[in-house]
């Protein structure tokens, strides 16, 4: 496994980035604000997913257990008019996968999926998630950005996650001390013509209090 562990300039705040899904498990690391997979979504999906009409892309929020992330998944590329082929099937296995993974390392017996087209500027500001931690991946346009606040100002330097590439964020309900001063955000790309595709997985312990 190639890890690199990147120092974040203002504080020492460290984020782990590994070429592999098991480089992800150094999230549960004291030390470690946020994992990344450094992977490269396979070419000809990346086009497939790239050429798509933006009225097409699965949209849709669920809480349900997390063994049954692909049937959901499958019923929202269905209500969005995603017609079956092979990009589709890579998109929906590869959640599934994502699912799996992030269910394990967080203990997690239910998932929130939300899958989500976004062409305006949402999430800009950079913040921390009211939540233990979430995992998201941007199948389509540019990913998810971050960086290390001093003093609740906007980061210094900000980092661009690579598309297809999942991250693994702490948010205000994960116990850690001191704070480890990591914020992330949406890119701006309101008016650029850009629609990004976007999955975010939550970890979700009693689906109840969700509803």
């Amino acid at each position: 496994m190639s890890l690199l562990q990147q120092t974040l300039f203002e504080t020492s705040a460290a984020v782990s980035i590994s070429d592999t899904a098991a480089g992800l498990r150094h999230f549960l690391e004291p030390s470690c604000a946020a994992a990344i997979w450094r992977r490269q979504t396979p070419p000809d999906i990346q086009s497939w997913l790239d050429d798509l009409p933006p009225d097409v892309l699965p949209n849709g929020r669920v809480v349900l257990p997390a063994d049954a992330v692909g049937k959901a998944v499958s019923h929202l590329c269905d209500m969005s008019g995603l017609q079956a082929s092979p990009g589709r099937e890579w998109l929906q296995n590869d959640i599934v996968a994502l699912a799996e993974i992030f269910a394990d390392l967080m203990e997690a017996p239910f998932l929130r999926v939300r899958l989500q087209a976004v062409a305006t500027n949402a999430c800009r500001k950079f913040h921390v998630d009211a939540l233990t931690a979430r995992l998201v991946c941007t199948y389509r346009g540019t990913g998810t950005q971050y960086g290390t606040s001093v003093r609740d100002q906007d980061p210094g330097r900000v980092f661009t996650v690579q598309t297809g590439a999942p991250i693994l964020l702490r948010g205000t309900q994960w116990s850690e001390t001191p704070p480890s001063g990591l914020r992330h955000r949406s890119p701006p790309i309101e008016g650029s013509g850009e629609t990004r595709l976007l999955l975010v997985l939550d970890p979700i312990t009693d689906p109840e209090t969700e509803l």
